[in-house]
């Protein structure tokens, strides 16, 4: 069964877009656990639109008072900016089970494509084998590119999470997600026989998320946008149940 963590940051962003604390961060994140969530993910980001430097100590408690894993996402070279303390340090504070590095700009909407580790200059390795030394597993967000994922296995990544928008974005044509599938599958594939494990996220959903996950071994996938969306619908407690039944 793939591992559901629920990305919170829709709420850190409904909250901050008033001010104050409302709705409170930490009791919906609980729910999610208590509702079943495998694990809990944010991204801090250095402008603080949404999970605010502040709001990780009160999550890594909970997570460590409920047994759930804790995944902090986000770019490696982000600086310290004002009260953002800088990634690195975030992850240095904290110790999440999971860190997964993602190559967005600090003014970049949502992440929406994975490294490009043919252009790397060995900085990414030796900031992956930092966070390993902490005894942080470490994510490195890719699209489903072959010689990209090889690169993430030289690089000592423990395992690659799969940008899924491209998925997503032909799910509605046969012919198209017919062929999409083809190359999730391969990259998956290739990926666990190198002994890389699969996380997979960005825009799945209740539609698509059951064929997805046919195409081999996913351990987890992180979903925030689509399933608080839902849960506007259906309740969070149902929302969280009706995606854990779709990981089975």
């Amino acid at each position: 069964m793939t591992k559901l963590s629920v990305n919170v940051n829709k709420i850190a962003v409904l909250r901050n877009s008033r001010g104050g604390s409302i709705p409170d961060l930490l009791n919906i994140t609980r729910l999610c656990i208590t509702s079943g969530a495998d694990g809990i993910t944010v991204h801090p980001r250095s402008d603080m639109r949404h999970i605010k430097p502040e709001d990780l100590k009160q999550i890594k408690d909970l997570t460590d008072e409920y047994p759930t894993e804790f995944n902090i996402e986000g770019n490696p070279y982000s600086e310290k900016k004002g009260n953002y303390p800088g990634f690195l340090e975030l992850i240095k504070l904290y110790k999440p089970h999971q860190c997964t590095l993602v190559p967005d700009s600090p003014d970049q909407l949502t992440s929406d494509h994975g490294w490009n580790l043919l252009k790397d200059n060995g900085q990414l390795k030796e900031i992956i084998h930092q966070i390993k030394s902490l005894q942080v597993r470490v994510s490195l967000f890719l699209d489903p590119d072959i010689k990209q994922i090889s690169e993430a296995k030289k690089f000592g990544a423990d395992r690659i999470e799969l940008y899924t928008g491209s998925y997503a974005e032909s799910f509605l044509s046969k012919t198209k997600v017919h062929n999409c599938l083809k190359l999730y599958q391969q990259a998956t594939a290739y990926a666990n026989k190198i002994g890389l494990g699969v996380n997979a996220g960005h825009d799945l959903n209740l539609d698509n998320l059951k064929t997805f996950l046919k195409i081999g071994t996913i351990q987890e996938v992180s979903i925030g946008h689509s399933l608080i969306s839902d849960a506007l619908i259906y309740g969070l407690e149902r929302t969280v149940k009706l995606y854990l039944k779709a990981c089975k």
